[in-house]
This record gives structure tokens, C-alpha cells and sequence, in this order.
């Protein structure tokens, strides 16, 4: 991609010229009647709002949703939330030397160390059924699926790679907890952690707008998961019957709350262990790329997080959060 500042480096007024990807874009028409052009416009640090308000009829006719585009334009603020005001755009051609996939967010993490990872977890499975079920499922298209799709649209992990960053991190604080709790069936509990967001490669797209797929805005991630984990068990013989039912305990409980969308509230101990580290992982996660997308904040605080409840103190330029929980 070229050499360019990425936006969350950017500060109000600046006024730039950039290449950008477009996750959204509309025309629509504000009270007065007149017709404004709307876009969501990102780099691989963040997406904003964009509007331009004339000289933009040519354009609209070529320009199309996960495509690149060339920008000049002014960082505004609406709302106390970055905008983008729009003086020239046009389409971005081979010549420029760019593509979509340099502009969307991806893991800080080398995807190669955590496949490894992933392959080092599933050969220490124990349990021969649950050890055959992770492999039948984690392979072929499905597998490519699971190690690129982000973990979520725009709340926890959401960027290329960020599922299976999610899954490795729950895993070590399960790990953790097995650890400490020798009750626990260990390979129960990481079956269900490797599984439990497995819908979401279904759900999920991996393309420009992270958005829901057909099928899982009608199902959901986890009812996806939990079809899926039914029937690829049924075809491995001698698979038992309660082992299966506690798998898919573990997926249809896993987000805690019936308020939160879960089927069922965690009812066994792995259940529980599993619910608390999805939350640990995610809320770190997202708290953590609030504050960075609030780096330049005046005030030292996040806006206010309607999914937290509150604003976050954003820390010292020497203190700032690391990028995962592995750094």
C-alpha cells in the first residue's frame, strides 16, 4: 500500500490526500432537499463517516462498495466523532498500485505462529472423539474460513484473523483455569473454545464491511455452530451421546445471559469457565482498540460505550494498552 498515514494518526483539521477503502455508500438527501453523498471510508486502523455535498454525480456512476478509492479531504468533527469532509474522490485504478486487502484491518499477531498454535492445541485433545470431531470440522474450506474471518463486525476482534486470535486467547485463560481447577475436563472445556465461535465463519463475511451473511442473519452464529457440531458427531461412530450434549451446552451457552442472546444459561462448570474467559477476551479486546481509536482525545476519556456502560480513561502515551493479550 502506499506510504500514507493511517487515520487513527490523523488529528482535526488535518487535510489530506488519501487512498481509502469504501464500506459503505449512499446518496441521500438531507432536509433541505438537497442530495449529499455519504460513505464510510476506512484504512486498516479505522473506518469514518465521509460526506461531499457537490461534484460527486460522475463518480456515483463508477464507484461501488469494497472498492478503493482516491480522496482529498478534511478531518472534521460531528457529534465529538471523527468525520470526513470530502473536496475531490474518484475511483482508484491499476495503476495506482492498490488493493482492497491492504486497507482492511488484520491481527497483530503472525498468522503462521497461530496456526501452529491452533495445531499444537487440537493434538493435545486426548479425548479420541473430540480429537476426530475438531479435526473433521477445522479442515478444508471450513478451516481457511476460521483462520480469516474477523470475530466480530465491529465490537471484539474486528479485523482479519481476529476469530482465531479470540479462540487462542480464550485458551490460555482456560488453560489457566484447568490449571487451577484440576476438576475440570480439560478437553472438554477446549473443544467447546475452539468450537464455540465456529458459526461465525458462516455468519461472518471476511470481505470490506465485515458484514452478516443471509444465513446468519437468520440463524445466528451459534445456532450454526451448534448444527454444525451435531452433524459432522453423528457421522464419527461411537461418538457419545452425553459427550455431545455437553459440547453443544458449551456453544449454545457461551455468551452467559439470556438478555445477551445465549439459547441457555451456562449450567455446567466448563460452561461457566468458558462464558467468563469469552468476556475477559472480547471486553479487553474492544476496550482496548476504544482507547486507541481515542489516542488524541483533549479530554483523556473514550466517548461513552453504550456496550460498556461507560467511558474509558485513556492512559499516557507511555502507558498505552498493548495490542493483544499476548504482547
Amino acid at each position: 500500500m502506499k506510504n500514507q498515514k493511517k487515520l487513527l494518526e490523523l488529528k482535526t483539521d488535518d487535510k489530506i490526500d488519501h487512498y481509502l477503502l469504501v464500506t459503505k455508500l449512499d446518496v441521500k438527501t438531507a432536509k433541505n432537499g438537497r442530495q449529499y453523498l455519504d460513505l464510510i471510508l476506512r484504512d486498516e486502523s479505522a473506518g469514518y463517516s465521509a460526506k461531499m455535498w457537490d461534484g460527486f454525480s460522475s463518480f456515483v456512476k463508477n464507484a461501488k462498495e469494497e472498492g478503493v478509492v482516491k480522496v482529498k479531504w478534511k478531518l472534521e468533527s460531528f457529534n465529538n466523532q471523527p468525520q470526513i469532509k470530502i473536496f475531490e474522490i474518484r475511483v482508484a485504478d491499476i495503476s495506482d498500485g492498490v488493493n482492497a486487502e491492504d486497507f482492511l484491518p488484520k491481527s497483530q499477531r503472525n498468522l503462521e505462529e497461530m496456526k501452529k498454535e491452533l495445531d499444537e492445541i487440537i493434538k493435545s485433545v486426548k479425548n479420541i472423539y473430540l480429537q476426530k470431531l475438531l479435526k473433521d470440522l477445522l479442515s478444508g474450506e471450513r478451516y481457511e474460513k476460521y483462520i480469516r474471518v474477523p470475530a466480530g463486525k465491529s465490537w471484539h476482534h474486528a479485523y482479519i484473523h481476529g476469530l482465531l486470535e479470540h479462540t487462542l486467547e480464550i485458551v490460555k485463560i482456560c488453560e489457566l483455569m484447568c490449571n487451577i481447577h484440576s476438576h475440570l475436563d480439560r478437553d472438554l472445556l477446549i473443544a467447546g473454545t475452539l468450537l464455540h465461535d465456529f458459526g461465525k465463519t458462516e455468519e461472518l463475511s471476511s470481505a470490506a464491511s465485515f458484514d452478516y451473511t443471509t444465513k446468519g442473519k437468520l440463524l445466528g452464529h451459534i445456532v450454526i455452530a451448534a448444527m454444525s457440531v451435531e452433524s459432522t458427531a453423528k457421522k464419527i461412530e461411537g461418538f457419545p451421546d452425553d459427550l455431545l450434549i455437553k459440547l453443544i451446552h458449551l456453544i449454545l451457552s457461551h455468551q452467559g445471559k439470556l438478555e445477551h442472546a445465549t439459547p441457555v444459561e451456562p449450567k455446567t462448570v466448563e460452561a461457566i469457565a468458558l462464558y467468563h474467559a469469552d468476556e475477559l477476551s472480547a471486553k479487553t479486546n474492544a476496550y482496548t482498540y476504544a482507547i486507541k481509536k481515542a489516542a488524541n482525545t483533549k479530554t483523556g476519556w473514550t466517548n461513552f460505550l453504550p456496550l460498556a456502560g461507560t467511558a474509558l480513561l485513556v492512559p499516557e502515551k507511555n502507558n498505552e494498552p498493548k495490542e493483544t493479550l499476548f504482547d
